[in-house]
């Protein structure tokens, strides 16, 4: 405890072993979220903010109040630990498999999409800008994306976003679907209003036994989120997702991510692109 004893002489608040192993046990029950030894620092920067926020010197008494069911405060633990990295068109290769993908399903009916880690709306968007490129300007879609941070899901409702956000998007593609801002605005872009009316935005926990979501879907998008789960919990989830997906829809995952040990549920098919295991035929045949 030498160690630890020195962490906290050093930052200010009392913050043990103890404390430590509390934040790994709430965030997994509650978000399946699984932190590592190595993620020490990470959960007392992150969630020390919170104990600055409530007027608290330890994390001891922050914690008492989550597991006393301060459903706020467990909201706000929830963001504090959640990771959101992500950008516009983000491994690229995927774009082009669904534009194939949709593109196959045309005009015969609506393409139904869910991006279920959806972050600040970067992933949504270049979904829904797939979309009007492969089948027009007013595409038959519809797109759920989700996630389990309020904060995210809310700058990704505004859809607005700094120019530098923008950097390895084509130009062509910047003045098609985004509004550059002017004035107090200059250095910031909107998305286009047609492009967010595509999308409806809902907070939803992968880890709950209860979605509100409806398919099938003909694409289901979760990305480098995954890899924060333990092969249980991720197990969890894929068996959920697949009742979800169109017997032909396919599954995207991040680029650190495999679901080997989901073979009765996914088949790879490329690319960390899955599609249902009883699939009859892959879906790019």
């Amino acid at each position: 405890m030498a160690n630890a004893t020195a962490f906290v002489a050093e930052t200010g608040f009392e913050f043990t072993e103890a404390d430590f192993e509390r934040i790994r046990q709430l965030i997994y029950r509650h978000a399946g979220i699984a932190l590592s030894d190595s993620k020490r620092q990470l959960a007392y920067s992150r969630v020390g903010r919170r104990l600055r926020a409530r007027g608290l010197a330890r994390f001891s008494d922050y914690l008492d109040i989550i597991e006393a069911g301060d459903a706020a405060e467990m909201e706000a633990f929830t963001n504090a630990l959640t990771t959101n990295l992500t950008s516009f068109f983000r491994e690229p290769h995927h774009f082009p498999i669904l534009a194939e993908h949709v593109g196959r399903i045309g005009a015969q009916r609506e393409v139904t999409l869910w991006c279920a880690a959806c972050s600040t709306g970067e992933e949504p968007y270049s979904m829904a800008m797939t979309m009007m490129e492969t089948l027009g300007a007013e595409p038959p879609v519809r797109m759920l994306a989700s996630d389990v941070d309020t904060n995210v899901l809310a700058k990704a409702q505004r859809g607005v976003y700094p120019l530098t956000a923008l950097e390895k998007v084509p130009e062509q593609q910047v003045r098609r679907f985004f509004l550059k801002g002017t004035g107090a605005r200059a250095g910031a872009v909107r998305v286009r209003p047609e492009l967010q009316a595509m999308i409806t935005y809902r907070q939803i926990n992968l880890l709950h036994d209860q979605w509100p979501v409806r398919g099938p879907f003909d694409a289901i998008f979760c990305r480098n989120v995954m890899i924060y789960f333990d092969k249980a919990t991720q197990y969890r989830i894929l068996r959920k997702f697949a009742p979800l997906l169109a017997p032909d829809g396919l599954l995207f995952a991040g680029h650190s991510e495999n679901f080997h040990h989901a073979a009765d549920l996914f088949r790879p098919r490329g690319k960390t692109v899955y599609q249902l295991a009883g699939a009859r035929k892959p879906a790019h045949a």
